[in-house]
């Protein structure tokens, strides 16, 4: 058993060696049958769950409470045991209601008519069916609304060509779920619709937009006109911060994700996505100490090596970048190698336009700019002149356009940090004054380019890249 603790990827037939000795049919068997059990017991330790921290989706715990009224109403119900059954059937419906979850509003309601009309209860009866109409019309309301934005959210996660199709439609789109919610009045179609928004805002890069919406939301939320058992004010948390960074303003943003951090719990999933976002901001505000700080912690988070492979290389690349600049105080081999790895991989990400492909090839160079290796600096100015020709030709890519035109003014200049700076000015101020585009359509900045770029003249001023000695 203590190996099995020391290998979790033990293969089935390893476990199986391990705990009876023999890898026979029978003791596969026996494992699969003790996987069962384990697994039943497992699931039954879910109705323990405690769903009350504030820092979990505020709508889940008055769900279950729903949910568990259901399950025994349900039971009750086929024991005739009516007039328990009509109570905990009130108790539900006035849950449902105060949490506009319209789904169990309709299955109260519908249980509710057909008590009364098995007990002929012609009165209640009629209410009760008045209910399930009503809830069961804003139902379906709802449900076309979910379809859409479903849709949407589908077409958004899909390539630039794909989301630049859904920014053309978005506007009727919006539209019309607006519509659907001025006919349901319900918290369903409002989240909705004020989700679709602030995508819509987000794929035009309009980050102040966002910014002032998300504001919005919040005062509204505490002056009451938001259902706060169902309005999840993490979403609004995560979006604001990620305007402010999206917005350049750094600064705020990094106040505000101080801030908001309690909010989010380390076991939800939700806590990775608005690291990434403080991380950044860290970065951006050039809080490099803190972000330094920051990756610590998460690297710490239990759950940490299970996310996806995806967010796995992003988290590796934020820590290149955070090392490159709070160069950690002993660097041992394991991550010299590791970034060694970083230097020499081609992009990994996807060809599209949108990606961390700049942001790896910019990590090269600088890389070997510090170990001014004359060399493999030209081979990554080339990389990243043929990736501009090729994915970086559209008005919406004019940022990336102008730090890579800077870049061959080194070489231009004969690596020579004063006249490269001065060379460089028209193209740096440019780069200031130019927004960053909309989120379809950027490449990330992990550092903003015209921080690289000061990294870019420092390192020269360290020395020039020279070539390698011949053997």
């Amino acid at each position: 058993m203590e190996s099995l603790n020391k290998s979790p990827e033990a293969t089935q037939l390893q476990v199986v060696k391990a705990l009876y000795g023999k890898t026979t049919q029978a003791n596969v068997r026996a494992l699969h049958k003790l996987q069962s059990r384990v697994r039943s017991k497992l699931l039954n330790q879910l109705y323990f769950l405690d769903h009350s921290d504030p820092r979990l989706l505020v709508s889940r715990r008055y769900e279950l409470e729903c949910l568990d009224l259901l399950h025994k109403v349900s039971i009750l119900y086929a024991e005739r045991e009516y007039k328990l059954s009509e109570r905990l059937l009130q108790r539900c419906l006035r849950l449902a209601e105060a949490g506009e979850f319209t789904q169990y509003v309709v299955m109260c309601a519908r249980m509710l008519r057909n008590l009364h009309a098995e007990r002929q209860q012609t009165t209640l009866y009629k209410k009760a069916a008045k209910v399930f109409q009503r809830a069961q019309q804003v139902l379906a309301w709802e449900d076309e609304a979910e379809q859409l934005h479903t849709e949407t959210q589908l077409a958004l996660s899909g390539t630039v060509a794909t989301r630049r199709a859904v920014l053309a439609v978005l506007p009727d789109r919006i539209a019309q779920l607006d519509a659907l919610h001025r006919r349901a009045r319900s918290f369903t179609t409002y989240n909705i619709v004020y989700r679709a928004r602030l995508a819509y805002e987000e794929l035009q890069g309009n980050y102040q937009e966002m910014i002032r919406v998300t504001a919005l939301a919040s005062r509204r939320l505490r002056a009451g006109k938001l259902n706060d058992r169902r309005f999840d004010i993490r979403f609004n948390h995560f979006v604001s911060v990620y305007a402010y960074l999206r917005s350049r303003q750094p600064v705020q943003g990094l106040r505000l994700a101080e801030e908001y951090n309690r909010d989010f719990h380390p076991s939800s999933h939700n806590w990775f996505y608005f690291q990434e976002h403080y991380v950044l901001l860290a970065l951006h505000a050039q809080q490099y100490e803190r972000a330094q700080q920051l990756m610590s912690i998460i690297a710490k988070n239990p759950a940490y090596s299970i996310q996806r492979d995806t967010a796995l290389q992003r988290w590796d690349l934020y820590r290149s970048y955070v090392d490159f600049v709070m160069p950690p105080a002993r660097n041992t081999t394991a991550r010299q190698r590791q970034l060694a790895q970083w230097v020499l991989m081609l992009p990994e990400y996807s060809r599209d336009k949108r990606g961390h492909n700049v942001a790896i090839l910019v990590l090269q160079l600088l890389h070997f700019l510090r170990e001014r290796n004359l060399e493999a600096v030209m081979q990554r100015l080339e990389r990243l002149r043929k990736y501009q020709q090729r994915h970086l030709y559209e008005a919406n890519t004019l940022r990336s356009r102008l730090f890579l035109r800077l870049l061959p003014i080194i070489v231009e200049k004969n690596f020579d940090a004063d006249r490269i700076a001065e060379r460089g000015k028209a193209l740096l101020q440019q780069l200031r004054d130019t927004q960053p585009p909309g989120e379809a359509f950027a490449e990330v900045e992990i550092i903003p380019y015209e921080h690289l770029w000061e990294l870019v003249l420092d390192l020269l001023r360290e020395g020039p890249p020279v070539p390698n000695e011949a053997p």
